[in-house]
């Protein structure tokens, strides 16, 4: 599928690189400077991607491949095949992430399993399994020692990464097998709230020391393909495939002891003209990323909810953004078999 969709009229502004072009909002407040530092060629699509905390390395996931890139260079390091099949089918690696120390790669997939990457060694240190359907979304908790995972199979999982054990499990009651998909996962920075989101519209916010279902949110008219936490833990970030993301105040969790009326939504950011993908918001918190089945790449003022400009740099869906925790860079992976670095 090849995109050439015109963005909304007030944007007039254009920088172009090469086969780029970042389109500005006239209105903006805030002045942003993007260019693409490297691009990674892919032989399949690119289903996910995750920094390493100390920003350095790139992981993308693909058709029974992860792949480890140096974020300076743009050199791949290291390939992690992920058992392919005699019959040649398809398995994507739906999720990436990095443990906090760089010891491990945490991978998620469609064959229902969790694989921990001993980096260093180059072997499986961990098989995680018990899941009835394929791995979606996988976050780290804020200590480093944990992973929550989201399936296929209305499950919700915390597992310990140095020994493989589950240490506990949230169980999502009340929804429809076929719309029983987590497609998403997130701590908060505190590590006292988690977030799934499902295809059933909704999110679920359960308190993590005593598993308790805090809210069910159901406000957007579609599926719900991504979630995350402000970096300051006020706010939840979600981006549907109603094509808009909303953002949610979370308020004083916790200060007065009323479970009622935790979540309100604060703003709904519209501008991606079709499914939105993935969302992430900055480490300092003033910029929100979100990307699209139509192409685009867009950055969010989360104070104003206003778009500020929209990066045409894939043929393709993207499918995923990250941001890097340690410098000014994000990434995208892309249905059109590359990922690309950037600096903002």
């Amino acid at each position: 599928m090849v995109c050439d969709r015109p963005y909304h009229q007030q944007l007039v502004n254009r920088r172009r690189g090469a086969d780029w072009i970042v389109t500005f909002n006239p209105r903006s407040r805030k002045s942003l400077n993007i260019d693409n530092i490297h691009t990674l060629d892919h032989t399949g699509v690119i289903s996910c991607i995750a920094f390493s905390s100390d920003g350095k390395y790139l992981a993308t996931g693909s058709n029974h491949t992860i792949q480890i890139w140096n974020v300076a260079t743009g050199n791949k390091e290291l390939t992690f095949n992920d058992q392919p099949a005699d019959d040649g089918s398809e398995m994507y690696i739906r999720a990436v992430c990095f443990s906090s120390d760089g010891k491990y790669l945490i991978s998620g997939a469609e064959d229902e399993r969790i694989h921990i990457w001993d980096i260093q060694a180059r072997i499986v240190r961990h098989t995680l399994s018990g899941y009835g359907q394929g791995i979606f979304s996988l976050a780290l908790s804020p200590s480093g020692s944990m992973v929550l995972s989201g399936s296929g199979d209305h499950k919700v999982r915390l597992w310990d990464i140095e020994s493989g054990k589950e240490v506990c499990k949230f169980v999502i009651e009340g929804v429809v097998a076929k719309d029983a998909c987590v497609m998403s996962v997130a701590f908060s920075p505190n590590g006292k709230l988690i977030a799934a989101a499902l295809l059933d519209n909704t999110i679920r916010l359960w308190d993590v020391k005593t598993r308790t279902l805090l809210q069910r949110i159901d406000v957007h008219t579609n599926s719900i393909y991504s979630l995350a936490f402000s970096p300051d833990g006020q706010s939840l970030l979600s981006g549907s495939l109603d094509n808009t993301l909303r953002i949610w105040d979370l308020g004083r969790y916790g200060s007065n002891g009323r479970l009622a009326d935790i979540v309100a939504c604060h703003s709904t950011l519209v501008g991606h003209k079709d499914f939105v993908l993935t969302a992430a918001y900055s480490p300092n918190g003033n910029w929100i990323l979100s990307s699209s089945k139509d192409c685009g790449v867009q950055f969010w003022d989360p104070h104003t909810s206003q778009s500020q400009c929209l990066l045409q740099g894939h043929r393709n869906a993207v499918v995923s953004v990250a941001f890097s925790p340690t410098q000014r860079y994000f990434a995208t992976g892309s249905g059109d078999s590359r990922a690309r670095i950037w600096s903002y």
